[in-house]
């Protein structure tokens, strides 16, 4: 078994999802919520993310060439899409690549966020779909690689529910401005990570190449 294929690939897992970083989100988002309810609201976004994950690393390559895309433009779309969310998170302000008017009236009926935003798309966003992709193409249909794959986001996702429940926790410890300081700073993160999706997109297409 290639271990280095699988050192790799959960180390682009973890940095994509970004369990230490989704940390204040989680806060800001559960804070309205009993313990309980947080646990439970944090419980069915990992579950949904990772659903969301196996669907697209078994069926979305399939999806892709049947009509006709190609992984740099699906991460060109992926970079762009994160670009508006980074946007929304250095701002403070909706940008409509999380969310509609009617779609956040929705939330706020059901009251329940695990899904959107939590699971779709701060687990699994365009990055970490275009990541899943990105893997399960590097594995070539190696069935023991594949499986590293699926381990390595496995793991991940398991660090971040680790982490998604602690930030629970200490949802009366954390500060407002804290929490707006350190989500600004990961919007500017985030930003330089969507232009590095797009850049690695464009540089993979024939056009730039020479191809």
């Amino acid at each position: 078994m290639d271990w280095h294929f699988g050192a790799t690939a959960f180390a682009t897992a973890f940095t994509i999802i970004d369990p230490i970083g989704m940390m204040p989100f989680v806060v800001t988002t559960t804070q309205r919520f009993d313990p309980k309810r947080r646990a439970r609201i944090c419980n069915e976004a990992v579950i949904v993310a990772g659903i969301v994950m196996i669907l697209m690393g078994v069926v979305g390559p399939t999806i892709l060439n049947y009509l006709g895309i190609t992984l740099p433009a699906f991460t060109i779309a992926g970079g762009i899409l994160l670009f508006l969310i980074s946007i929304d998170m250095l701002f403070g302000r909706n940008t409509g690549a999380r969310s509609t008017e009617d779609e956040e009236r929705a939330a706020l009926a059901g009251e329940n966020p695990a899904v959107f935003p939590l699971a779709i798309p701060l687990i699994a966003g365009p990055g970490t779909i275009a990541t899943v992709l990105l893997l399960v193409s590097n594995a070539h249909g190696d069935p023991q690689l594949e499986l590293l794959v699926a381990l390595s986001f496995a793991a991940a996702l398991g660090i971040a529910w680790l982490c998604m429940r602690g930030a629970a926790k200490f949802t009366h410890r954390i500060g407002s401005t804290a929490i707006h300081v350190v989500t600004r700073v990961l919007g500017i993160i985030l930003s330089a990570l969507a232009v590095q999706f797009v850049v690695n997109g464009l540089l993979k297409t024939p056009l730039f190449h020479g191809g």
